[in-house]
């Protein structure tokens, strides 16, 4: 199972660049190939990704990963929940940033 952020990443590395090799999605998103595989054919599975093949190429193993409608609104649903922790986490770090500066201060003043 993939986290929001991974899950997020992944959609739109195949949103950004639908002709995009396995190979260079699992460079780019820091995944093996295998992981890559498997993960597309999940995708695929949800009906969130479809894979056609390219009819000019010479290479006839080349896919395009397009999302399918569904595949969009999934990638919105992960993209606010993802957006969601990640502003907890900047809330989070401002109040240790806070805690720290006074922290600090006090060190300071009494010293």
């Amino acid at each position: 199972m993939l986290s929001d952020e991974q899950n997020y990443q992944l959609l739109k590395a195949l949103e950004d660049n639908p002709n995009t090799s396995q190979r260079e999605l699992a460079r780019e998103v820091g995944y093996s190939l295998g992981k890559i595989n498997y993960c597309l054919q999940a995708l695929k599975g949800k009906g969130l990704v479809k894979a056609e093949n390219f009819r000019n190429s010479t290479n006839k193993t080349a896919y395009l990963y397009k999302l399918t409608p569904a595949g969009i609104s999934e990638k919105a649903t992960i993209t606010r929940r993802f957006l969601s922790q990640k502003l907890e986490e900047h809330e989070q770090l401002q109040r240790e940033i806070e805690t720290l500066k006074q922290e600090v201060a006090e060190q300071a003043s009494s010293t």
